[in-house]
């Protein structure tokens, strides 16, 4: 008699835990990458973070998503698969962003730094030469 009584406790309950549990396995893949973003886009420097991570969990979850059309599995799977996917694609993007940003600086750099010898400017049309 007691357990019946509790019925309209334990159902919404077990909903609740059921509902936490697939939230939890859908985007706990992505959260180790939240504060490797959040460095990434601080610190401007791409360096200590490999695409190919990227590019194997992206085939992996791209594999996952076509194996879902022959034999349908729970349906968290497949939302985790869809959420890993924006979430290297978002990676990807940050990534070749801070690296192209940081390969141009480089090459302005190296440019402007050519223009100048150790002793004063170099020899352009438009100047005389100095005497190193």
């Amino acid at each position: 008699m007691e357990a019946e009584g509790l019925d309209w406790l334990l159902v919404p309950l077990h909903q609740l835990v059921s509902w936490g549990a697939a939230g939890a396995m859908v985007f706990g893949g992505v959260v180790p990458y939240i504060p490797q973003y959040r460095d990434i886009r601080r610190a401007q420097n791409a360096e200590g973070f490999s695409t190919y991570v990227c590019l194997v969990l992206l085939v992996a979850n791209i594999l996952r998503i076509l194996f879902w059309f022959g034999r349908h599995f729970e349906s968290p799977l497949l939302w985790q698969s869809i959420v890993m996917i924006l979430t290297m694609l978002l990676m990807l993007k940050l990534c070749t962003e801070v690296r192209v940003t940081n390969e141009l600086n480089v090459k302005r750099r190296f440019f402007a730094a050519s223009r100048w010898c150790s002793c004063g400017p170099v020899v352009t049309p438009s100047r005389r030469p100095t005497s190193c």
